[in-house]
């Protein structure tokens, strides 16, 4: 299997939902596996902030040969979102009327826009029905709102570690995260590797987030007690700070950080409540016992307020990474849910 995606261009202009137009968009998606004859065997798995569509390698473990997902069973399907810079349309793609790319001017985006570019490749790729719809943090905001917007098209709902509406705290994060970004003062260059510096900073602010105090006790506490300087979990601060300058962009992360503060599926819903309940795949909610972005709470209010949700909960020393890490802990409870429901 190739991990070179497909591109598929949508057939007309995107409006999306803040009255902006994207004139032309195209959608990275790579695909696994073969369509049954009667096509009922689509799961199609939405992705977190910085991830891209090889969903078998950042999710390996879960999706891959021999694991619960193996594409010898299954027709899986994974988009990288607009906005990202894996091949979807993005800050640096280049309008082909102008030969300029947006960089900071690329509009705003909401997850209800990346939903629309969802639906749009499964038009194109013909699928009338999905079998399982997953994804974690920012992929099951896309879920969940892809699952309201349809309730017909999905048979069962995976989220994992994800929520109703963004709080108000995984916002403070986000902004605090781009504000170590526009600091940078390369990033108004408008220049592909503009913003980096900032880039680096707003990843050692996530990742207080993504991980826990007692994780960062565990791994990062120095060894050297005589130690003044150069500590370890200094240097692993940079680290993945670097890491992910090296393989992403400080204007798709500033645009689909924005993304994910936009969400809200009770916005002009009547509420919350009344959106979830709109629902109708059977659905399998998944939190994380260390999660302090998206703590347990707010998985237990989706599975209160979808029909017949059924809630897990993962112990883990992970945190909010948990859903990326956690692969066999998540097999078992799916294995359960889809026992119980098929039994």
């Amino acid at each position: 299997m190739s991990d070179e995606p497909h591109i598929f261009r949508l057939p007309c202009a995107l409006r999306l939902e803040s009255g902006a137009v994207l004139p032309q968009v195209d959608i990275a998606y790579q695909t696994y596996g073969h369509l049954a004859p009667t096509r009922n065997n689509v799961v199609w798995v939405c992705h977190a902030l910085t991830a891209n569509a090889n969903v078998l390698d950042w999710w390996a473990g879960l999706f891959g040969t021999g694991c619960y997902f193996d594409p010898a069973d299954w027709f899986i399907v994974c988009a990288n979102v607009v906005g990202s810079c894996y091949g979807s349309t993005g800050p640096l793609s280049v309008d082909e009327t102008t030969g300029l790319a947006a960089y900071q001017e690329f509009p705003l985006l909401t997850v209800r826009d990346l939903v629309a570019v969802h639906e749009a490749l499964r038009e194109h790729l013909a699928l009338p029905r999905i079998h399982t719809v997953i994804g974690g943090s920012l992929g099951g905001q896309q879920a969940v709102e892809w699952a309201v917007q349809r309730p017909a098209l999905f048979e069962n709902l995976v989220l994992l570690a994800t929520n109703a509406r963004h709080s108000a705290w995984g916002i403070a994060f986000n902004e605090a995260q781009r504000l170590a970004i526009l600091a940078d003062p390369t990033y108004a260059a408008a220049a592909p590797d503009g913003g980096a510096a900032g880039l680096q900073a707003a990843r050692a602010v996530a990742l207080l987030s993504y991980r826990s105090y007692d994780a960062y006790q565990r791994t990062q506490t120095e060894p050297d007690e005589e130690a003044l300087h150069d500590y370890r979990a200094s240097s692993y601060q940079r680290y993945q700070g670097s890491k992910l300058v090296a393989r992403f962009n400080a204007y798709s992360y500033v645009a689909l950080s924005r993304t994910m503060d936009t969400h809200h599926v009770g916005r002009g819903r009547n509420g919350i409540r009344a959106a979830l309940a709109r629902i109708r795949a059977r659905t399998l909610v998944i939190g994380i016992t260390s999660d302090v972005l998206f703590p347990p709470a707010e998985q237990q209010l989706l599975a209160r307020y979808i029909p017949g949700a059924v809630y897990a909960e993962m112990d883990s020393q992970f945190g909010h990474d948990g859903f990326l890490i956690e692969t066999a802990q998540i097999s078992h409870t799916l294995e359960r849910f889809y026992v119980q429901t098929y039994a």
